[in-house]
């Protein structure tokens, strides 16, 4: 039976319709003009804008990229940042939420005290720095990895998460005899795919897109990631060495700068669109874990 909508649904419903087509649309065109950008001769982007007629196009960004090694090595970079960066924030937030979730851990509470006041004051850019200059962790691959490894609403999402697994399968288990730690890697793990796989794809793109951590305690060109080899491209508007000749005019070097930024953009992307729909299925449920309870 069809539902009967009063004048006033009808216009909301078409409103609704109308806000979320625009709203398609802001993300889509960006989308659409850098794609189509990145394989077009700069020479025509620049002086004609987008074209569609297949002799204006050119894939020389794309073999700029591919073939430097400041690129690839800032690409693979990246993937090693983010790849170890996400293992151990999972593995940090899933240990510590499950022990928050048991009502037997004593000083629970405090805990907890603890780890919420650190959302709300933290020590600031400098005590930050000194801190991992102290340690030792200066322009090495640590110092991007384990500084914000520990997330404190990561480590509520899992402890919500661990609530809601059902007592009655760790009481078997333990009448059974298992012990804490195959309780929780052979029955309460097989259960936490869904927030296993949203934490990890929050961390990992939060780390892939990440540069500031970078600028900030890495010196050596070969340890940027490549959204930092990315930056000095779309905002200082420079090429890294190396990916041009020092002959080339001033000219020349615009023209590469600009179909390389666009190129670089949607390279950049590629991994965060294939990851997507492996991690769709699980990234609704993860993603209310936190109104459960």
């Amino acid at each position: 039976m069809a539902i009967k909508h009063s004048k006033l649904d009808r216009f909301l419903l078409i409103l609704n319709g109308i806000f979320l087509v625009f709203a398609v649309l802001l993300v889509v065109l960006p989308l659409f003009y850098v794609v189509i950008a990145s394989f077009m001769d700069p020479s025509v982007l620049l002086s004609r804008g987008l074209s569609f007629d297949l002799s204006n196009w050119s894939l020389e960004g794309y073999k700029m990229i591919l073939t430097n090694p400041a690129m690839l090595m800032g690409f693979g970079n990246s993937v090693l940042y983010s790849v170890c960066f996400a293992l151990m924030t999972v593995v940090v937030s899933v240990c510590a939420g499950y022990a928050l979730s048991d009502n037997r851990l004593k000083g629970k509470g405090v805990f907890m005290t603890l780890f919420i006041i650190t959302m709300f004051f933290g020590g600031g850019l400098v005590p930050t720095y000194l801190l991992v200059k102290t340690l030792g962790l200066l322009d090495t691959v640590w110092a991007i990895i384990i500084p914000g490894a520990v997330n404190v609403w990561n480590i509520i999402l899992s402890r919500t998460f661990f609530k809601g697994v059902p007592m009655e399968l760790k009481e078997a288990a333990n009448v059974d005899g298992a012990s804490e730690i195959r309780i929780f890697w052979q029955v309460v793990l097989p259960l936490s795919k869904p927030i296993i796989f949203v934490l990890a794809l929050y961390a990992f793109v939060g780390q892939w897109n990440a540069y500031f951590d970078a600028m900030i305690y890495l010196d050596n060109p070969n340890l940027h990631p490549l959204q930092l080899v990315l930056r000095s491209i779309l905002i200082q508007n420079q090429v890294e060495p190396g990916m041009i000749s020092d002959q080339l005019a001033a000219a020349e070097l615009k023209r590469l700068s600009e179909i390389i930024k666009y190129a670089a953009i949607v390279v950049s992307s590629l991994p965060l669109i294939i990851m997507y729909p492996f991690f769709q299925k699980y990234f609704e449920k993860g993603v209310m874990v936190g109104s459960l309870k």
